[in-house]
C-alpha cells in the first residue's frame, strides 16, 4: 500500500513525466491490451474462445447488440467504437454475428490508425471464426509486445474519477483527495472528467456553479434535469434501496443531498468543468475538466469514461466498493480506516490519516499524485492484480 513520507511535494509539471504508450494518433496510454471484442451478445462465445487460443490478449464480454435502435444504439456503437480506440488498447479484433454492423465499428476504431480487423459469424460459423480472428490475435498481440513505453508529460494524461460505497468518510477524506489531485493537475494540462448524473442531485446547482461560463451551466442543469426526469417517470414512490445504497446508508449517509455534497468535493475547489459531455462522448475543447452525463452505478461509469478516452481511474470508496475495469486501471482510495485494514488487497492508497491529523489533505493529494503517476508507469492496480474486469454498456431502454 503506498505511503506518504508527511511532506507536501510542491509538485511541478516536469517532475510528474510517465512512461506511456504512444499511439499512431497521437494520444498517450498507459496499458497496452489487445482487445478481442465482441460486437453483440451472440459473439461473446468466439471472442472468449480467441482470448484462450492466444495468450496475452484480451476479451470483453458483454450483454447488448441485438435490436437497438434510436440513440440506445448510438450510443451502443459510441461505447464500442470507443472501447477500441482507448490509447490503453494497441489493437483490436472485433467479431459480430453479421458484418455490416461489425464493419461499423471496425471503421470507426480504424480512424485511430491503430491495426484492428473485424470477423462475422454468419456464413462461417463459429470454428471458421475463431480460427482466422486467432491467427490476427497472434500476429496483433506478438507485434504489441515490442511496442516500447516512452517519457510522457502530464499535459498527456487523461484521468477520470467516480466514488462507490460511499460513506461519511468519503466525502470527509477521500473524495476531497481527488479534488486535491485535480486541482493541482488541471493548471499542468492534464485532461479529467466526473459524472454521475443522478448522483448530484441536491448539489446540482452547486456544481452547475462549478461550469466554466453561463452556457455550460446551463447545459449541465438540461443534463441533469433530463435525467431527473426519467427517473420522476420510472420511480415507484421515491429511490430508496438505489440512492442512496444500502452500503451508504450503513457509512452514515442518509439522503442523496448528503452524498452528493460528498461526491462533489471530488472536482476540488478551484476547478471549473470546461464541457458536458455525452455518455462515452470523447472531450474535444483540450485539456480540462470535464463532467460526463452517466449513471452512478460503478462499473457502467467507469465503462463509458474509459470508452471516452480515459486511461487511468481514480475510484474513492467508503466501505469498500471492488470494481475493476478492463481497459483503464481504477486506482482505489479511502478513508475508512476499518475497509482500509478489512480490505486492504482493494486498496491502492489509505487516506485515513486525514482524519486522525496525521496527514493534511496537500499531502494526500500528493500520495495520490504518487500512485497515478506509478500506475501509468506499469505498476498494476489492487483491482487489476485481483482480476476485476468490470465492462458493463449502459443501455437506455428495450430493445426492438
Amino acid at each position: 500500500m503506498a505511503k506518504t513520507n508527511g511532506k507536501s511535494k510542491g509538485r511541478r509539471a516536469k517532475d510528474l513525466d510517465f512512461w506511456g504508450y504512444r499511439r499512431e494518433n497521437g494520444r498517450v496510454g498507459v496499458r497496452n491490451h489487445v482487445v478481442i471484442l465482441p460486437l453483440d451478445d451472440l459473439s461473446n462465445a468466439a471472442c472468449e474462445a480467441v482470448a484462450n487460443n492466444i495468450k496475452g490478449t484480451l476479451a470483453l464480454p458483454h450483454a447488448y447488440g441485438r435490436l437497438q435502435f434510436g440513440e440506445d444504439l448510438e450510443l451502443h456503437f459510441r461505447t464500442l467504437i470507443g472501447t477500441g480506440s482507448s490509447p490503453n488498447v494497441a489493437a483490436c479484433v472485433v467479431i459480430g454475428i453479421e458484418p455490416q454492423w461489425t464493419a461499423r465499428v471496425v471503421d470507426g476504431i480504424k480512424k485511430t490508425g491503430k491495426p484492428v480487423t473485424g470477423f462475422a459469424i454468419e456464413g462461417t460459423g463459429d470454428i471458421g471464426t475463431i480460427a482466422a480472428a486467432s491467427r490476427m490475435a497472434q500476429e496483433y498481440v506478438q507485434w504489441a509486445t515490442e511496442k516500447q513505453r516512452e517519457r510522457c508529460a502530464v499535459d498527456e494524461l487523461w484521468i477520470s474519477t467516480k466514488c462507490g460505497e460511499s460513506d461519511t468518510t468519503s466525502g470527509l477524506a477521500s473524495c476531497p483527495t481527488v479534488g486535491n489531485l485535480i486541482d493541482k493537475l488541471d493548471p499542468m494540462g492534464a485532461t479529467t472528467c466526473f459524472g454521475e448524473t443522478s448522483e448530484l442531485t441536491g448539489a446540482e446547482v452547486v456544481c452547475a456553479s462549478r461550469a466554466v461560463d453561463k452556457k455550460i451551466q446551463e447545459k449541465f442543469l438540461g443534463t441533469w434535469r433530463a435525467y431527473n426526469a426519467m427517473i420522476e417517470r420510472h420511480k415507484t414512490n421515491d429511490l430508496r434501496d438505489s440512492q442512496p445504497t444500502k452500503g451508504n446508508i450503513a457509512g452514515g449517509l442518509t439522503t442523496i443531498e448528503e452524498k452528493a455534497f460528498g461526491n462533489l468535493q471530488k472536482i476540488g475547489h478551484k476547478t471549473k468543468f470546461i464541457d458536458v459531455l455525452k455518455p462515452a462522448e470523447e472531450p474535444k475543447k483540450g485539456p480540462g475538466l470535464y463532467f460526463m452525463d452517466s449513471s452512478s452505478a460503478a462499473a457502467e461509469c467507469v465503462t463509458l469514461q474509459a470508452a471516452a478516452g480515459f486511461v487511468v481511474h481514480l475510484f474513492p470508496t467508503g466501505q469498500g466498493n471492488v470494481i475493476g475495469n478492463p481497459i483503464e486501471p481504477v486506482i482505489k482510495l479511502t478513508a475508512n480506516p476499518k475497509t482500509a485494514r478489512e480490505m486492504k488487497e482493494h486498496i491502492d492508497l489509505d487516506v485515513s490519516g486525514i482524519l486522525r491529523r496525521e496527514m493534511t489533505m496537500d499531502e494526500a493529494g500528493d500520495a495520490l499524485i504518487d500512485i497515478t503517476i506509478r500506475t501509468c508507469n506499469g505498476r498494476l492496480t489492487c483491482a487489476e492484480a485481483l482480476g476485476h474486469r468490470e465492462f458493463v454498456l449502459t443501455k437506455l431502454y428495450q430493445s426492438a
